[in-house]
């Protein structure tokens, strides 16, 4: 019993071996011959292991493993602490660029009063503005339901108040004991 959750735990993660520890570099490389390319990019040929790591340390850097599944494997010589430090960079500035849409909820009830309607609009229209998607909820308690003509008030008081910086992308509908729709920035 204990041995099959082990297996199951190594298994687990359905990326390979080498994207979850990363390259072989220098003693981890353990195949006779490799083919070498240098620091500058220039092909070195096919070097027993061992020289081609004598080679890299003369030069001051590693030898790291670029393409583990070519027969000879390809080897490169390089800095690798700078080599992950550009590509962990890189991940930050892809991320970076990414807009990620976040839909943010306003909730209101039937009987809200007109204050509080107003407070409502304008975190609707501040959260439209951070280019957020707004979804108005009218919620009802038992039978409240009944008046649906309210909350519909309510929904297109709300959409003519944010004409302006909004448009109606999903239209009022009754989920359940609530009415709800999705506004979004023109």
């Amino acid at each position: 019993m204990r041995r099959s959750t082990t297996l199951r735990k190594r298994f687990a993660n359905d990326k390979p071996i080498i994207e979850q520890r990363g390259p072989r570099v220098n003693e981890r490389i353990r195949i006779r011959e490799v083919r070498v390319i240098g620091d500058e990019g220039e092909q070195l040929g096919i070097l027993l292991t061992e020289d081609a790591l004598a080679l890299a340390r003369e030069r001051g850097f590693d030898l790291v493993e670029v393409a583990p599944e070519a027969r000879p494997p390809v080897c490169k010589i390089m800095d690798y602490g700078k080599y992950k430090y550009e590509i962990k960079q890189k991940k930050k500035q892809s991320a970076k660029k990414q807009h990620k849409v976040v839909l943010k909820e306003v909730r209101i009830r039937p009987k809200t009063g007109e204050h509080d309607f107003l407070v409502k609009l304008k975190r609707a229209r501040e959260f439209l503005k951070k280019d957020h998607k707004v979804q108005v909820n009218v919620l009802f308690r038992g039978r409240e339901r009944a008046h649906g003509d309210i909350a519909k008030h309510h929904l297109d008081r709300m959409v003519k108040e944010l004409e302006d910086i909004a448009k109606v992308e999903q239209p009022p509908k009754f989920e359940g004991y609530r009415m709800m729709m999705v506004l979004c920035k023109k």
